[in-house]
């Protein structure tokens, strides 16, 4: 896989695409794990062993958020939270954690923006990406779910390998996400420069869920799990007992059903 495939991945899909997704297919932002994981073992490599900092990567997020501010966009929020950051930080050299934790923050970022997401913010240690469903909720739900499970086959095969030779701990995630309508907002006049972020329930509830996941677990929420093709829903089932989760559904009133996935 080229360099410039990695760091400049296609946001808009054909119509073949859309209609394999609809059957069941891949969608174009998806890639050849194999080769995806090679890549991502090289960089995490050079990164620990020569002090390889990542290229700056230019996602087109912050375009699409200023064209779109003081709008409501539907989207599925993913949330990627890395487990164990604290124990790191008490255990390992800071000038090593800190290139694991940019390195695991980028390699989340690339395998979002492959599977046509974009990545909002690196917070700490997690990762916070968007997948716009405005036109194709379903592509949209499809490929989020795909992106969640390259992630964690890009940490178990890809970094942790790495990380073990030099008997550092292995990685794992919590990921969660959420379907909603949220508002993009810019807190200040420049239209250039001054930050924009999204707020709204698909926010708040996906980082929720995802404090409610496993290691190496996802979860999604019911309005995403609705929104799966009929080949993919199999692979999720409802959990159940989730102790101090009260929301609730603002149509139904019912509590808001939470899914996770089983392969």
């Amino acid at each position: 896989m080229s360099k410039d495939a990695i760091e400049n991945p296609p946001h808009t899909m054909k119509t073949k695409d859309i209609v394999d997704m609809m059957l069941g297919g891949t969608s174009s932002g998806a890639v050849d794990i194999e080769t995806l994981i090679k890549e991502v073992q090289k960089r995490v490599w050079s990164s620990l062993k020569k002090g390889y900092e990542y290229d700056y990567f230019k996602d087109e997020s912050d375009k699409f958020l200023r064209e779109h501010v003081s709008s409501k966009v539907k989207m599925i929020i993913v949330y990627v939270d890395l487990v164990g950051s604290t124990q790191m930080t008490l255990e390992l050299p800071t000038e090593k954690l800190a290139i694991i934790i940019s390195s695991f923050s980028q390699e989340m970022g690339f395998v979002i923006r492959h599977h046509d997401g974009y990545v909002l913010k690196f917070v700490g240690d997690a990762v916070i990406g968007y997948f716009v469903a405005q036109e194709s909720p379903l592509v949209a739900a499809d490929n989020a779910v795909n992106c969640a499970r390259s992630m964690i086959s890009v940490i178990e095969r890809g970094i942790n390998p790495i990380l073990n030779e030099y008997d550092y701990p292995d990685l794992r995630v919590k990921i969660g996400m959420d379907f909603g309508e949220n508002t993009i907002v810019r807190y200040g006049g420049d239209e250039s420069n001054s930050h924009v972020d999204i707020l709204g329930p698909g926010m708040s509830i996906a980082a929720k869920i995802t404090s409610l996941a496993k290691p190496n677990q996802i979860l999604v929420g019911e309005d995403v799990y609705e929104k799966l093709h009929p080949t993919i829903k199999p692979s999720f089932k409802e959990v159940e007992g989730l102790g101090q989760w009260n929301y609730r559904d603002r149509e139904t009133g019912k509590i808001y059903r939470v899914y996770a996935y089983v392969g």
